[in-house]
């Protein structure tokens, strides 16, 4: 393989020393540039991952920059009887100069450990958890993409390994990073999707674990979702779980609605966090690159059926989804067994904006005011 990086750290954070086994066996040049010719999103994985172990007697320890190779878990493992388990998602772009940088690591810390605790798992400093995903990346650096609105997408995880049967929080756990070069989530670049608004299931309830990124939740919205596919919709569309009537949020993206068609003088509403919607870092971006721009933006409840009517008497003009995964996509229709309607047929000029704004602060085309943007190396 090629030479390993010198400014690899031999640290994760204070106390967490990581040691570095380089896989004997990384992909070649060829089989590199033919994943990165095409690398669709989440298919192929780089070479190596991170793992750190924690366990109750010894806090979080034994810190590893190993080869992608499986797990061995025991068939006892809590996570596969009880779900304890987290995840996060966050990528790296290559800049026009060569360097590699990423976007807002430090929310996604942040949002890892919000989920660490409603699971009832151990938080993990948020240092080390940066530094772990820049330790990969660096490693890795040959497989960060440098095609138009690519990247290196990372997935930092954590789950329960001890083996045991019984109710009860877990007394030992692994945390991992892996990568995967990435084009875009839905491909097409900003071809709009199709909904369907889901009024027979719901995600979450206040409560309960909406606010937190754990793989059961998405487990629980694969039926509604095939029930989506079924209609000829690319994805689901949530309603709160309480009065079945505000829409929350699209698969795992965040939705927001355009009102106005003068692009001086314009509005884009997002449903506000209830307790039971995911608090996106996108959508989080998109508030404060929205007050950049001067536009207005508000959060607040938005039943279907008022996006129904909005639309049709022309006061809501887009709509869009945001996420780390698909950035900005256009929702053109929405399908529903209360009546379907048409927003749109191309990307609107708000979207588009929004876009290319948030794009090119990741990929520094655009000037990067808040100190979003975090260089690797």
């Amino acid at each position: 393989m090629s030479q390993l990086p010198v400014d690899l750290p031999s640290h994760l954070c204070a106390g967490l020393e990581l040691q570095v086994v380089p896989n004997a066996q990384p992909a070649t040049p060829e089989q590199r540039a033919a994943i990165l010719a095409d690398p669709a999103f989440g298919q192929k994985f780089t070479d190596h991952m991170v793992v750190v172990h924690w366990s109750e007697d010894a806090g979080w320890h034994d810190a590893r920059l190993q080869a992608y190779q499986p797990f061995s878990l025991d068939p006892a493992a809590a996570v596969l009887h009880y779900a304890q388990e987290i995840f996060e998602g966050l990528k790296a772009y290559q800049r026009p100069d060569g360097s590699i940088v990423s976007f807002r690591p430090d929310a996604n810390a942040e949002r890892f450990n919000t989920s660490a605790r409603r699971l009832a798992m151990p938080e993990l400093p948020p240092e080390a958890f940066v530094a772990a995903c820049d330790a990969l990346v660096k490693v890795d650096r040959d497989w960060v993409p440098n095609g138009s609105e690519m990247s290196l997408y990372l997935r930092p995880f954590m789950f329960a390994s001890e083996p045991f049967l019984g109710v009860r929080p877990s007394k030992e756990y692994v945390f991992c990073v892996i990568a995967s070069p990435a084009a875009g989530y839905f491909g097409g670049g900003v071809s709009g999707v199709s909904v369907y608004a889901s009024e027979d299931y719901v995600r979450a309830v206040p409560g309960g674990t909406g606010e937190a990124k754990c793989g059961g939740n998405y487990a629980a919205s694969l039926l509604a979702q095939a029930q989506a596919a079924d209609e000829g919709c690319d994805q689901v569309v949530w309603l709160d779980g309480v009065e079945r009537k505000y829409v929350e949020e699209m698969g795992g993206m965040n939705l927001f609605f355009v009102y106005g068609a003068d692009p001086d003088n314009v509005e884009i509403v997002t449903p506000d966090l209830s307790g039971s919607l995911l608090p996106g870092i996108t959508r989080r971006s998109l508030l404060q690159a929205a007050a950049d721009l001067g536009i207005t933006a508000t959060e607040r409840k938005l039943s279907l059926e008022q996006w129904r009517a909005d639309v049709a008497s022309g006061s809501m003009t887009e709509t869009f989804a945001c996420g780390t995964a698909a950035v900005i996509t256009p929702v053109y229709t929405c399908k529903a067994r209360t009546g379907d309607f048409v927003i749109g047929t191309e990307p609107g000029a708000v979207t588009m904006r929004l876009r290319d704004h948030l794009l090119g602060v990741q990929h520094g085309s655009t000037e990067d005011r808040h100190g979003w943007i975090h260089t690797i190396g």
